[in-house]
């Protein structure tokens, strides 16, 4: 029961117990229909979870790599159409803390890209690139920096390149134009 004195509710313990043993009745009743449950339903679980994909033998060739494959179906006039060189220089100061863009310029964590366009993949002298990088045996074009930039450790399995990409067309159109404009001899855009 409760009582009223000095404008406080006071309960009495009887009262309270049976509060709390209610509390503690609904807690042990939920753990026990979960216990039962357990019993009375028993799932089997599978060896191996999960469903196992069957993948289609591709057409390429050992020689070709899958990127090359994927370079071919964009068209890259289109893509460089978007861009613009002043974009790519805002842009680019994303990529200072681990690139240099001068004539001359050093390495940083990442090689220097002065001259990048037209350039062999992995051919800096003095920078010590992944092993997936070194054996990539291309240039770098305008099709091949587009791939690249998008999402390099999807595009080249094994770079050290941690920089998650640039989703959208525009900016790397204006990253590679950026690029190309730094250069000994830009290459004519296609």
């Amino acid at each position: 029961m409760l009582y009223v004195q000095n404008n406080i509710f006071k309960m009495d313990s009887f009262e309270l117990n049976k509060i709390i043993a209610a509390i503690l009745m609904v807690a042990l009743l939920v753990i026990g229909l979960g216990k039962i449950t357990d019993l009375v339903f028993h799932v089997k679980k599978p060896e191996n979870p999960g469903y196992k994909i069957e993948v289609e033998s591709s057409s390429i060739s050992s020689g070709e790599s899958q990127a090359t494959k994927i370079v071919e179906e964009i068209d890259i006039a289109a893509i460089m159409a978007q861009g613009d060189i002043a974009s790519g220089e805002k842009i680019f100061k994303k990529c200072v803390a681990c690139h240099s863009i001068n004539s001359g310029g050093a390495n940083k964590i990442g090689p220097a890209l002065y001259n990048v366009v037209g350039r062999k993949v992995g051919s800096v002298a003095d920078y010590k690139y992944s092993k997936a990088l070194a054996s990539y045996d291309k240039d770098w074009t305008f099709e091949e920096l587009n791939g690249f930039l998008k999402k390099p450790a999807s595009y080249i399995k094994g770079t050290k390149m941690s920089y998650a990409g640039l989703r959208k067309e525009k900016d790397r159109a204006s990253i590679i134009k950026y690029l190309n404009q730094n250069s000994d001899s830009p290459k004519p855009l296609p």
